[in-house]
């Protein structure tokens, strides 16, 4: 995916080796001595200068060594794209929502799906987005999978960090569906979403 790396950090006069995460809003870094989250609305600065990634935050200076990755990483945090296009919806997406929307994916949906059904799938739909708060809701997944047809998409989108709905729980629901597990995504700092199509040899 290009979003995540093993890597080595210098921040506040330490070093460390870990894993850097590239996330839709902020950056992450994890090691056994050194834990770092940047949002992206904090970074002053951003540089990439012979494979390393230099960012200037409130904290200080902080070093991603990450060799070709770090023009790329720098690109993406100086022009992120927005949720819409990291979940594939353009400008008159034909989409379907299953489950209760925050106010501000209901504004930005809007944007791109004016007419976008809610609590109900749309013959012609392009995009299904399964809003998964709870195991009840999730199971929901196999019903929708029932009525896709062709190159529909089905996002689950579903809390991180629960150990009553995790990771697993809504792939092993997708595979029950017999769908297609393709991407993930981080969703925003509360969600992940994950993607599932009919395998291209069951279409």
């Amino acid at each position: 995916m290009g979003n995540e790396a093993q890597c080595v950090v210098k921040s506040g006069g330490k070093k460390a080796a870990g894993k850097a995460l590239l996330e839709t809003t902020e950056l992450i870094f994890r090691s056994e001595s050194l834990r770092l989250k940047i949002p992206f609305s904090q970074i002053k600065s951003v540089k990439a200068v012979d494979g390393e990634l230099r960012i200037e935050s409130p904290d200080g200076s902080v070093i991603f060594e990450l060799g070709s990755d770090a023009e790329k990483w720098a690109h993406k945090i100086l022009n992120p794209k927005s949720r819409m296009e990291k979940l594939g919806l353009k400008q008159g997406a034909k989409a379907s929502v299953i489950g209760k929307l925050d106010p501000e994916f209901e504004a930005e949906l809007e944007k791109v799906s004016p007419d976008f059904e809610c609590g109900a799938i749309k013959k012609d739909t392009e995009w299904i987005l399964l809003i998964a708060e709870t195991q009840k809701d999730l199971a929901k997944a196999i019903n929708i999978a029932k009525v896709m047809r062709g190159a529909v998409a089905l996002w689950v989108i579903y809390p991180k960090g629960r150990k009553d709905l995790t990771e697993m729980d809504v792939l092993n629901t997708g595979r029950k569906a017999r769908l297609k597990d393709v991407k993930v995504m981080s969703f925003s700092s509360t969600h992940t979403a994950l993607k599932f199509v009919i395998p291209v040899d069951k279409r």
